[in-house]
């Protein structure tokens, strides 16, 4: 019997090749083995013979069958699978904890070592699990002949854990066609009579990362007011119902860990003591965010005065704090943030230098770690502990806080989806490993972005597969904010940590595609993918919760786009949002729901946004009670309130009001106003009430790449009205080096595409041979000038792998390559209008000798740096809108 294997250690790519871009092999067939491309096209008894096991055939569904030994995930996963097995057949199988009665084929599940089920197949040999033993997460579905009397054929899945189990039961859910957000996001299954599935076994696990969840933050406008007033009046909060629901997701999409929501408007997770013991029952580690250590809400549980919360005058008050929830959840799996921060992200209090800090943070590690050692385990590195490095605190890291070996040292992202730092080759050593936390959603400054999300999968594929190679690979944890709108890019981030090869540069654009087919069918997938595409282009240049460039504590300004930009802008965001219109009225009315949520709210609430905010500007730039001003109004008015109906129809008419009070526009109202867009004001029609820019020539790189006057061909680029115009991608040659190369990254950047030198391993390229010894990329350019001219070169505002810059090369022809080093100051005002921007610049000086065709080359060396765009002026342009660029250092 072939096997289909996955995530295996001593062959990573073998399982990418045998499966489809959503983990489903290419067969003709319903479960195992479906293509998503099948999905509609169920095998026929007929046609499947003796090689099919039979789930549902003849109005009858397979028993299934699990041990009352075994782990309460196991029943709860066995229940939501004979659930799904009915939403797609509606036939409803028998669910049991014995064999008696059971005849014809049926389903085994259950947990090596804690099944009586599957530990008796082991005994008679009529199952080899030697695979499974020992692995974490792992699993295998295989069909077994003649199990018992009177049953020809069992579907097993035998996991090596309890998790295990349950995700090769979801597992199977999927293959069958029923999407982890069936309930979470209204996605129907294609209705079958029949589900046939071809005998081909299938192993999966371990996963890449060890620990994968997200945490539920800045819940105050979305998932709390939902949970309290829609899904669980009763109980008023996010509470055991509404967790239920999200523990059943998280297995779903193979993730583990779960840190729960923690704002002043939740009550503590804690605080239903049900809560703890559901977590358990359905397997999911639970832990705390980087400012709860030790499980602690200190937020909602923090009951003393807050300077009390000072370890440095109130130890035994704090200690004892920690060790009441020792006490009551010490039973039940968690991963411990160990540390200490400040009430609700602030920083700790006490110490007055970073010494002092240092100092207290070490003595906490000690006194934490006895409490873990005495209320959990003698031997307490074998507790899962991690300190996350977050803000403040990752000073204290690279200042030489000493983390105990055995500790997971968690990096963060710059909220912005950027990570911070990476584990040096001397730190990877560690027992305790490293982890990730990172962003799709973050309330903060410069600009919050709250409300949609808009960070591109191939932004969180080149910054986690990065964090991957460099080891970080204990636990990833994702802030999702409300959870919803953030589907995409949390099953995007769970994939990759699932499964770490299963995207790569090469198959990245299959994701969405591959989504979109499940989701909503082989019809108008490639229609969906390439909108999605679209959307998260658009608003990666500037997203919608950052639509001002003034940030708080500045005078009001306008865009930096000028008119031509602005209408190019706002045309691309129309025929986006009359594309979604277009094809949700080609869809059946079963999907139509589910594409509203996942694709039409969000690129049509973008589009609105953008309308709105552009219009007013305009409006309020032109003269008083001008026609052009009038007009510029009305379009603004009337995109604000299509945006509030729209959004009005997610929350109270779609899934029959099931969604209520789930978004809120941003701003939702005046908490912590300073880091958050301003409200929208209607137009005034006057002019002068902006700060005006005079005397700028503002060029924006959207439109630097349509423009046809600096189009290319093939790699070749031709100086036009002054100015050379490269997109990164598109170079017209390469050479890679024996440990290096550049690989285009599909999906990333402002204007396309982007570049980036991999493995992310690799060390720096020797600076005194680097035109014998970096990779390259070579581009043909004609100039029509001579002299030498300044060079922009805009990168992804990435954080530097190694030192403190962001290192790279250019040369032309045979010419000396220039180093070129741009250090920005994380979290310096550079840094805020690069991050809000997607772009930061470097500019170098071009020496053209003469005009005619040149071979322009970029060098690679250092990883970590990702060039978006090349630009040369040759007299044509003035300033960038982007401001002048932190000078880098040039070397020849």
């Amino acid at each position: 019997m072939p096997v289909i294997q996955t995530n295996s250690p001593r062959d990573p790519v073998r399982g990418c090749r045998l499966l489809s871009v959503f983990g489903l092999a290419v067969r003709a067939a319903v479960v195992i083995g479906i293509s998503l491309a099948t999905l509609g096209a169920p095998q026929t008894a007929a046609a499947a013979g003796s090689t099919s096991f039979s789930l549902v055939s003849g109005g009858k569904a397979a028993a299934i069958i699990y041990s009352p030994s075994d782990f309460k995930v196991v029943g709860l996963a066995a229940t939501d699978f004979a659930a799904d097995v009915e939403s797609v057949t509606s036939v409803k199988p028998v669910l049991q904890t014995n064999l008696s009665g059971v005849s014809g084929p049926a389903v085994f599940v259950g947990t090596v070592g804690h099944s009586k089920l599957i530990d008796n197949l082991v005994a008679a040999r009529k199952l080899d699990v030697a695979a499974l033993r020992g692995q974490w997460e792992s699993f295998l579905v295989t069909v077994v002949t003649n199990p018992q009397p009177g049953v020809a054929q069992a579907l097993v899945v035998a996991g090596s854990d309890r998790r295990g189990t349950a995700f090769g039961i979801y597992e199977l859910s999927q293959r069958i066609g029923v999407s982890p957000w069936h309930w979470w996001a209204d996605v129907t299954p294609e209705k079958r009579g029949e589900i046939l599935l071809p005998i081909e076994a299938l192993r999966m696990g371990p996963p890449s990362v060890q620990y994968r969840g997200i945490f539920l933050n800045d819940e105050d406008w979305g998932l709390q007011p939902w949970a309290a007033k829609t899904f669980d009046p009763a109980t008023g909060d996010i509470g055991p119902k509404t967790y239920r629901k999200i523990f059943e997701l998280l297995l779903r999409l193979r993730a583990n860990t779960l840190w729960p929501a923690m704002h002043h408007c939740t009550k503590p997770f804690n605080s239903f003591p049900e809560n703890a013991q559901l977590a358990d029952d359905y397997a999911i580690v639970m832990g705390s965010s980087h400012a709860e250590p030790m499980l602690r809400n200190n937020v909602g549980e923090w009951t003393a005065p807050p300077e009390d919360f000072n370890y440095a005058k109130n130890r035994d008050g704090v200690r004892a704090y920690w060790e009441q929830r020792l006490r009551e959840n010490g039973r039940f799996e968690n991963f411990y943030t160990v540390g200490m921060r400040g009430i609700h992200d602030s920083a700790m209090q006490g110490p007055k230098n970073r010494t002092e800090r240092i100092e207290l943070l070490e003595q906490i590690f000690t006194d934490q770690r006895a409490l873990l050692a005495q209320y959990l385990n003698p031997k307490v590195e074998q507790v899962p502990q991690l300190f996350c490095a977050y803000k403040e605190v990752l000073d204290l890291y690279r200042g030489g806080l000493r983390v105990p070996d055995d500790v997971t040292v968690m990096f963060p992202d710059d909220n912005f989806g950027y990570i911070r730092d990476f584990p040096s080759p001397a730190e990877r050593q560690r027992a305790g490993g490293f982890g990730i936390y990172y962003h799709i959603s973050y309330l903060g400054r410069p600009l919050s972005d709250l409300w949609l999300n808009t960070t591109p999968p191939a932004l969180i594929w080149e910054e986690m597969s990065k964090a991957y190679d460099l080891g970080a690979r204990k636990i990833w944890i994702l802030n999702v904010g409300d959870l919803k709108p953030g589907e995409i890019g949390m099953e995007f981030f769970l994939q990759m940590a699932w499964d770490i090869h299963r995207w790569r540069a090469d198959n990245l654009p299959d994701f969405l595609t591959g989504w979109a087919t499940r989701e909503f069918g082989t019809a108008h997938a490639t229609e969906i993918a390439a909108l999605m595409n679209e959307y998260y282009a658009l608003n990666f240049q500037r997203k919608p919760e950052h639509l001002q460039w003034w940030l708080s504590g500045q005078p009001q300004r306008p865009s930096a786009l000028n008119a031509a930009e602005v209408r190019e802008r706002l045309d691309a965001f129309a025929k986006m949002a009359l594309e979604a219109e277009r094809l949700q009225a080609l869809l059946p009315e079963t999907k139509r729901d589910a594409f509203f949520e996942l694709v039409a709210y969000p690129v049509r609430g973008s589009a609105l946004a953008n309308e709105r905010f552009f219009c007013a500007e305009e409006s309020n730039s032109q003269p008083t009670n001008s026609p052009a001003a009038a007009i510029a109004a009305a379009r603004a008015i009337s995109a604000d309130a299509q945006l509030k109906e729209l959004t009005r129809d997610f929350n109270e008419h779609i899934a029959v009001g099931k969604w209520n009070h789930i978004l809120t526009l941003e701003p939702a109202d005046k908490q912590w106003g300073s880091m958050r867009i301003a409200p929208f004001l209607p137009p005034k029609s006057a002019a002068g009430k902006l700060e005006q820019v005079s005397g700028t020539n503002f060029q924006n790189l959207f439109i630097l790449a349509k423009n046809p006057g600096l189009a290319h061909n093939a790699g070749e680029f031709v100086e036009t009205n002054g100015v050379v115009s490269i997109e990164a991608e598109h170079f017209s040659g390469k050479a890679d080096r024996a440990d290096a190369r550049w690989e285009v990254i599909p999906g990333l950047g402002r204007t396309g595409d982007a570049v980036a030198m991999f493995p992310a391993t690799v060390s720096g390229v020797e600076i005194t041979s680097l035109a014998a010894s970096a990779p390259r990329l070579d581009y043909t350019v004609t100039f029509t000038s001579a002299g030498e001219f300044p060079m922009t070169v805009y990168l992804l505002p990435t954080h530097p792998i190694t030192g403190r810059a962001l290192r790279f090369a250019i040369g032309l022809d045979d010419a000396p390559p220039q180093l070129v080093e741009l250090n920005l100051k994380d979290g310096s005002a550079d840094w805020a209008q690069g991050v809000l921007n997607a772009t930061v610049t470097a500019i170098a000086r071009l020496k053209v000798p003469a005009p005619g065709p040149h071979s322009l080359h970029l060098y690679g060396v250092d990883a970590g740096v990702a060039v978006d765009k090349l630009v040369v002026d040759c007299g044509g342009l003035k300033p960038s809108y982007l401001g002048p660029p932190e000078t880098p250092t040039i070397r020849r």
